[in-house]
């Protein structure tokens, strides 16, 4: 379990750096297209959620492929997460039962 407890906590960490990023896109998309500037809102979000997962991706990596293929994976897990809650989010929105 020792030898494993690394992997387990850089996948926790993709899966929290996944919610970063896509949870930031969800919000971007809802604050930008009401924005009189939506493409200033667009750039810097997309340069701050990528310079959070660059950095996020390098820390917990630390050079070990292994590490960043969990990182990854929890990262896939965190999108795949996000999507269900903002498709939930959206359809009660817009008075539809999911």
């Amino acid at each position: 379990m020792s030898n494993s407890l690394p992997f387990v906590l850089a996948a926790l960490a993709g899966l929290v750096l996944g919610a970063i990023f896509f949870g930031g896109l969800w919000w971007t998309i809802r604050k930008g297209m009401q924005s009189p500037r939506p493409a200033l809102w667009f750039l810097a979000s997309f340069a701050l959620r990528t310079a959070i997962v660059v950095v996020g991706f390098y820390f917990v990596g630390g050079g070990q492929l292994q590490k960043l293929l969990a990182c990854l994976a929890g990262f896939i897990i965190g999108r795949l997460i996000v999507t269900r809650m903002t498709q939930n989010l959206s359809s009660k929105e817009d008075g539809h039962a999911s």
